[in-house]
């Protein structure tokens, strides 16, 4: 069989070219331009970290050129450590302005590089020029700039409308000029007073029509119409009065509603109810596995993708499918005779098919120890977890087709954004004819990390 057409060189390939394209998209779509090189680090002090988070951009200019690594509490200030990328000059006069994505917005880090003329900031160095624009002391600040506007405003009102006035202020020719223009209003109506008197005629010639349509005693008129239409509001607001009345002695389904405790008890309780639903299913975090194993026994690549519900910090479950390419094993046991005896030996003669399992686990955390148990690998097992290193590597013990005693001892290393190293040995006791060391890599998503792939997606 050629070995660039086996089936367990189509797998591998599929493997690699996946875990490739998944590894190449994770550094297209990284919040952290500076994770690829070589960073600088840099920390500064405030006395409020409200707004900013963990992984939030470090800008300047406007442009993305790091992150916030950590936020921790230091003397009492908050103290902010982020990394930039190495082509970014900081110097000792390097300063850090918090500034407002938007109104009710979060927060991000804005970074001046410094003067070139100053010497350069060491690396994990404390910035101290510190400018928070986004902060509430910057927003009483600008309310006292303002007050001390209007407090010169004031004077300038005061002195304009003074006795003498003043000119110069615009307001204060404006004034003037008001009184000019009154001035000239008064000379213009003592030469025009026979007109003004016209139009006083006119006004009163209009509100004499006015008062004829409010004094019409007509079947039409104002006074009997309005009555009617009295009557109508009245018999409306008695109306209002009856339907309040029922409310409040518990008639009828609002009334009910309103009035009867249990019913507003049972309605609470529902609410709460959903409430506390939803609030749960925000808590859970979800994450996508996928990993590929290569047997050194086989030469072939098994392939596992799971996906792994924590409702809580102390306990998951875990659903996978693997495809083993020593799933099924076949013995052909060979004898060569000759005239009813027997020439040569009986050879066994090995072969391994293909075969998909599942396994589906629950999981138990007890500090850095984890006792899981369940399906494994289509049969009934358990395991034991310990985690070290600051949850970076992990040791593992699993048992699971207890009739032949198949025993696996793995080791994990996580790498960074989602990838870890596997390596171990498989049917430990070779009590199904499968023994084999193995080594692998894979790659473990959380619901957070597809969000943040789905938003940075060009597509």
């Amino acid at each position: 069989m050629n070995f660039l057409t086996s089936v367990q060189f189509k797998v591998g390939a599929l493997v690699i070219a996946v875990g490739g394209l998944i590894g190449y998209m994770s550094m297209q779509v990284s919040d952290d331009p500076s994770y690829l090189g070589n960073p600088r680090r840099a920390w500064f002090l405030m006395p409020s970290a409200s707004g900013l988070i963990k992984n939030s951009a470090v800008k300047t200019a406007g442009i993305n050129v790091g992150v916030i690594r950590d936020i921790k509490l230091q003397d009492g200030l908050a103290r902010i450590e982020i990394t930039v990328k190495a082509d970014i000059p900081l110097t000792t006069s390097a300063a850090i302005e918090v500034k407002s994505l938007g109104i009710l917005g979060d927060k991000h880090v804005e970074i001046s590089p410094g003067s070139p003329s100053d010497p350069p900031l060491a690396d994990g160095a404390q910035i101290m020029i510190i400018n928070d624009k986004g902060s509430l002391d910057s927003v009483m600040s600008q309310v006292g700039d303002i007050a001390k506007s209007l407090k010169d405003v004031a004077e300038v009102v005061r002195e304009s409308l003074s006795k003498d006035g003043t000119d110069k202020h615009v307001l204060g020719r404006i004034v003037k000029n008001i009184e000019n223009v009154t001035e000239d209003l008064k000379q213009i109506t003592g030469r025009n007073k026979d007109q003004i008197s016209k139009i006083i005629d006119q006004v009163n010639s209009i509100t004499s029509t006015v008062d004829e349509l409010v004094n019409d005693d007509s079947e039409a008129g104002l006074k009997k119409t309005w009555k009617k239409t009295l009557v109508r509001i009245d018999s409306t607001m008695k109306n209002i009065d009856e339907i309040s009345s029922k409310i409040n002695r518990g008639e009828g389904t609002i009334g009910k509603l309103i009035n009867d405790e249990t019913t507003v008890d049972e309605l609470n309780t529902a609410i709460q109810g959903v409430s506390g639903l939803f609030d749960s299913a925000s808590r859970i975090q979800t994450g996508f596995d996928f990993h590929g194993d290569y047997l050194g026994a086989f030469g072939a690549t098994k392939s596992t993708i799971g996906i792994q519900i924590q409702p809580g910090l102390d306990r998951y479950y875990y659903i996978g499918i693997i495809d083993d390419p020593a799933g099924v094993v076949e013995k052909n046991d060979t004898t060569i005779s000759s005239a009813g005896a027997v020439v040569s030996d009986t050879t066994t003669v090995m072969k391994h098919y293909n075969k998909t399992r599942f396994t589906a686990v629950f999981a138990k955390n007890f500090w850095d120890w984890t006792i899981k148990g369940g399906l494994i690998e289509s049969s009934g097992g358990f395991g034991l977890d310990y985690s070290f290193w600051r949850k970076r590597a992990l040791l593992s013990f699993e048992a699971f087709n207890f009739e032949k005693a198949n025993l696996r001892l793995s080791a994990k290393f996580n790498l960074s954004h989602g990838f870890y190293l596997t390596g171990g040995l498989s049917d430990a006791l070779d009590k199904n004819n499968q023994r084999s060391g193995y080594v692998g890599a894979g790659l473990f998503l959380t619901n957070d990390d597809l969000k943040l792939l789905l938003t940075r997606s060009p597509f």
